[in-house]
């Protein structure tokens, strides 16, 4: 499909979506944990967070479907927007979109805030956290009612997150349901991703620090 000057109007679409998509996103997540952390609560507030939550994820599928056609990329578009075919299949996934903003923010700036490392780190922490929060939240709504779990409660769910993401793996607290051991092993292997890409930078980083200092040292020292 092609359309006319499509690059520069997708790119006049994301300026003018990014922010309210980014609101929408820790949005989204929070009305997944009301549901999931307040099964007890009053309904209405259950369906209010569930229609909030649908009426996002409606919109998530619009500004998808826009940026597709307004590509002229075809299916090529999904193989090169994985990230945003990822969060539109798991919209859980949706809040790591803030690491992208962040850098089409930083695009706009002459030099960016942090340097190639520190952004490298800072993404990594980030989606880290995002993640470890959806998957504790996935795999306690998955866990916590199913016969012999041993993740009963939120907190057992955020500890089992945490020493999965880091590669810990304590096995003190496990998933027992298919879906509860699915999300484990998606977690387990982001982590692994993520340690090797903080590791890799900071290594990088250090080899340019003393590579530096051996070029400042004066001869014969």
């Amino acid at each position: 499909m092609h359309v006319r000057n499509g690059p520069g109007r997708q790119r006049g679409w994301e300026r003018r979506t990014e922010l309210p998509l980014l609101l929408a996103s820790p949005l989204f997540l929070a009305c997944y944990a009301v549901r999931v952390l307040n099964g007890s609560a009053d309904p209405l507030w259950r369906d209010l967070t569930l229609a909030l939550a649908l009426l996002i994820w409606a919109v998530f599928v619009v500004d998808y479907t826009v940026r597709l056609v307004l590509s002229g990329e075809g299916v090529r578009f999904v193989r090169t927007h994985w990230l945003d075919t990822v969060v539109l299949v798991l919209p859980l996934l949706r809040p790591l979109r803030i690491v992208n903003t962040y850098s089409t923010v930083q695009r706009r700036r002459d030099r960016p805030r942090l340097s190639l490392y520190g952004r490298v780190m800072a993404y990594a922490a980030l989606t880290a956290g995002l993640l470890s929060f959806a998957a504790a939240l996935a795999v306690y709504q998955q866990e916590h009612g199913a016969p012999g779990a041993t993740i009963v409660t939120f907190g057992d769910a955020v500890w089992w997150a945490c020493s999965a993401i880091t590669t810990v793996g304590y096995g003190d607290v496990t998933p027992v349901t298919p879906l509860g051991r699915l999300f484990a092993v998606c977690l387990m292997a982001c982590g692994v991703a993520l340690l090797g890409a903080v590791t890799g930078s900071f290594s990088s980083w250090l080899i340019q620090v003393f590579a530096r200092e051996d070029k400042e040292k004066p001869p014969g020292s």
